[in-house]
């Protein structure tokens, strides 16, 4: 690694950050352009370049309040440095101030660990990222997913200085540009992501060609009836992607209520299925964090206390 840089790690209210239950926080983090390096608690990610090439960045604690952001390549100089530094807070979202959600869960048998760092959850650096992943879980099994994020990671990002010739490793997530221009018989034959890869690839049309700003659903301003209402309307988004979606974008608002998620929470509660009504009654007491205190009652045994 060329470079070491210092992160802390505090919300904006103070609050603690756990590391590594954030590195574990989703499946999605231990895609392609990330990998989460499990023996040194760890995570690696390809970085987009703002006019230059990707960085590839590792992220690891180095203190209780501390990261150390190690880059690869070249030394970058102190514009670059802030960038860098910029991105990787918005990727462990350290933006969110999550004082109000500890407040709530200390009062909560189940949930009261969380108020010790846990509840941030990865984000890509681009909403595109989010969608296009997320249509990649749709209806498929967890390797299907990986193979599909493989593919257009290996084929269509641009290598970082020094990647790996194959592979996804190394690689940005593609632009839309890139996925715009694949002909309908790469996400056929390459990435297989059968009916999925009219879905993609008119999705990154549009979004190449300015019809549709899918950055603009990160806008605060935004709520989350209109969110979603936006994102139901993307081609190969339904309510499940849409819901997942919106927990990346940190709009909680909603339950990812799934083929996993509902057994996972039956296994957790006595093992009887639950309906979806009685799942939302539980969690509804969070109201704007709904979502997320389900996510983590669901996701505690990821990570040992």
């Amino acid at each position: 690694m060329a470079a070491r840089l210092e992160l802390e790690l505090v919300g904006p209210a103070g609050e603690p950050v756990d590391l590594w239950r954030t590195i574990q926080s989703h499946g999605l983090v231990d895609l392609p352009p990330m990998r989460i390096d499990d023996e040194a608690h760890a995570l690696e990610m390809t970085l987009p370049g703002d006019g230059g090439p990707p960085r590839l960045v590792r992220i690891a604690e180095e203190g209780a309040r501390r990261a150390v952001v190690d880059v690869a390549g070249r030394a970058p100089g102190a514009r670059e440095r802030e960038r860098l530094l910029g991105l990787v807070r918005h990727v462990l979202r350290l933006d969110a101030d999550l004082s109000s959600f500890y407040a709530r869960v200390r009062e909560d048998d189940d949930l009261a660990w969380a108020a010790n760092g846990a509840g941030r959850l990865v984000r890509n650096p681009t909403v595109f990222e989010e969608v296009v992943k997320t249509i990649c879980t749709t209806n498929c099994a967890w390797s299907g997913t990986v193979r599909m994020v493989g593919a257009l990671v290996e084929h269509l990002g641009e290598p970082a200085p020094g990647s790996p010739a194959d592979g996804p490793l190394g690689r940005a997530f593609p632009t839309p540009a890139s996925m715009a221009d694949a002909g309908l018989d790469f996400y056929r034959d390459v990435v297989r992501a059968g009916y999925r890869g009219a879905y993609l690839r008119t999705l990154a049309e549009d979004v190449a060609a300015g019809a549709l700003d899918l950055e603009a659903l990160a806008d605060p301003e935004l709520g989350d009836d209109e969110v979603a209402a936006r994102l139901l309307a993307l081609p190969g988004v339904g309510p499940y992607a849409a819901a997942h979606v919106m927990m990346l974008l940190g709009r909680y608002s909603r339950l990812v209520l799934d083929s996993w998620t509902r057994p996972k929470y039956a296994s957790l509660t006595g093992g009887r299925a639950k309906k979806d009504a009685t799942i939302e009654r539980r969690f509804r007491r969070y109201g704007e964090y709904a979502g997320l205190a389900f996510w983590l009652f669901l996701t505690r045994d990821w990570v040992e206390d």
